[in-house]
């Protein structure tokens, strides 16, 4: 038998949480690495192509490092091989131009990474180009959901379009030995996203650092509005009751626990008691808030969460929270969604500047579009089960795996109150981002918008069924049935 009779060509499909983990170049290192020719590239519904010739054994050790070797932020939910036979038309292995065709099952983007550990001390070293850029981000961390458009993921498709990349930028993006090969949010001081500070009156301060200068009036005692990942946060600060009495008066939220942020665990356990599971959550890369018991030296304001034995807490996630807590002088500070009771939260820096000039002091804001508003997700431990109190950002949309298999596409809207919409499809359901109440029309549009939008991700034109609940006054149940009506759908309701 020939060479070429040895040799055999596999065309793969990998779904699962395979785009915007680095997975492209793990397997751009993988077959180069077992000298395997060919190609890796994105697809249109969020799966990943690889097409592999060489020797069949090392093809097949190939296909089981994938599985064992994966990315640690992937998720591999299924891999199908098709053995076809050898051409010899590749001359190495190439990650190439994504293609927007759909290959069956949906796949999914992963959730917003909290800043990695690369980052965070690249972000800190003086000698490092994105010293203090707060964009800072890599293959392993930075904003996903909240960036992208459409698939597949690439930065056509996202909020990371408008800032095309530097010449450095550029190297490290087809760098395959680089952090950044193929990150598409990646970026730095000379073409990646501003930071702006804005006094109430929506004129610019006059600083070289706005971050710092906000850090600075938060210790004053002022009311800052800071846009991060998904939206908008108020903060101040937690040592005195006069800003978060000032706080409650502007928002009408007389009541309303407040959740804090600290810039470490350390701290944290400086006024909250902490279990490893709930240090866990806390440092992992979702950054939820945690709910945790008041310390014996608790030492913030009563007014955070009055008449509780508990607080909520999250640590830094993006690079703007890691720079501003540094920054600061207290153990923590309110960061609390900016928008009005009961409408979404605010991510749009014209609509901040309009909606907060009388609400807060200061508006630290960047000029990258939030595409996907998505809240803090909010968790408590349990008896030693994480139970979740609000499932939003670090873990929206990875889907909830079921223990059975579904015929038909449902699309689900929820009440009227905390509502999310949910997506089921085959054993999965995609749970949207947290929505709120619906009682205003902002709110509902944001339902349908965000429900609209989760079904693009997954490939889906139209859902066979739309549920809604059985109460025929709630808004979601008029929008559920305007819907089914519009696109000839059938709609159920369920108490």
């Amino acid at each position: 038998m020939s060479v070429f009779g040895m040799m055999q060509r596999a065309e793969i499909i990998v779904r699962g949480i395979v785009q915007g983990v680095g997975f492209r170049p793990f397997t751009f290192r993988l077959a180069t690495r077992l000298n395997l020719k060919g190609f890796v590239r994105n697809m249109g519904d969020a799966g990943v192509q690889v097409v592999v010739e060489g020797d069949k054994e090392t093809i097949e050790k190939f296909i089981d490092s994938i599985r064992k070797e994966r990315p640690p932020l992937s998720r591999v939910d299924d891999i199908a091989v098709s053995w076809k036979p050898y051409t010899g038309e590749f001359d190495d292995f190439r990650v190439i131009s994504s293609d927007r065709a759909k290959l069956g099952l949906p796949s999914v983007i992963p959730p917003d990474l909290a800043l990695c550990d690369d980052c965070l001390r690249e972000m800190l070293d003086k000698n490092d180009r994105r010293y203090l850029y707060p964009f800072i981000t890599c293959v392993n961390c930075g904003p996903r959901f909240t960036i992208i458009e459409s698939l597949p993921y690439d930065r056509e498709n996202t909020s990371m379009r408008e800032f095309p990349l530097c010449p450095d930028c550029l190297r490290e993006y087809h760098d395959p030995a680089d952090r950044r090969y193929r990150a598409e949010p990646t970026c730095c001081p000379a073409c990646g996203p501003k930071m702006v500070l804005h006094s109430a009156d929506g004129s610019t301060v006059d600083t070289e650092d706005p971050i710092g200068e906000s850090a600075r009036l938060l210790d004053e005692g002022h009311i800052v509005a800071v846009k991060g990942i998904g939206g908008i946060h108020i903060a101040c600060m937690t040592t005195e009751d006069g800003p978060v009495a000032r706080l409650r008066r502007a928002f009408n939220r007389p009541h309303q626990p407040f959740a804090v942020m600290s810039r470490d665990l350390e701290t944290v356990e400086g006024f909250a008691e902490v279990t490893p599971q709930e240090a866990e959550l806390l440092t992992s890369y979702r950054r939820p808030i945690v709910l945790l018991r008041k310390g014996p030296n608790y030492s913030l304001s009563e007014l955070i969460s009055p008449g509780l034995d508990t607080v909520g807490v999250m640590l830094p996630y993006s690079g703007i929270h890691h720079l501003l807590l540094r920054r600061c002088r207290g153990p923590a500070y309110v960061m609390t969604s900016a928008n009005p009771s009961g409408l979404p939260m605010i991510t749009d820096n014209h609509e901040a500047l309009s909606k907060l000039s009388k609400k807060v002091d200061y508006l630290l804001l960047h000029n990258r579009r939030i595409v996907s508003r998505c809240d803090d997700s909010v968790l408590k431990v349990v008896d030693g089960r994480t139970a979740f109190l609000r499932r939003s950002r670090g873990y929206v949309p990875e889907p909830v795996d079921l223990r059975f298999t579904s015929k038909r596409t449902v699309l689900a809207l929820g009440a009227d109150f905390n509502v999310t919409a949910s997506v089921l499809t085959g054993s999965r359901c995609f749970v949207s981002q947290h929505i709120g109440d619906t009682e205003h029309l902002e709110t509902l549009e944001y339902l349908r918008s965000a429900s609209t939008h989760l079904l693009s991700l997954l490939g889906i034109e139209r859902p066979d069924i739309i549920a809604h609940d059985l109460h025929p006054r709630y808004s979601t149940t008029r929008m559920a049935e305007k819907m089914g009506k519009d696109a000839g759908i059938r709609t159920i309701g369920i108490q």
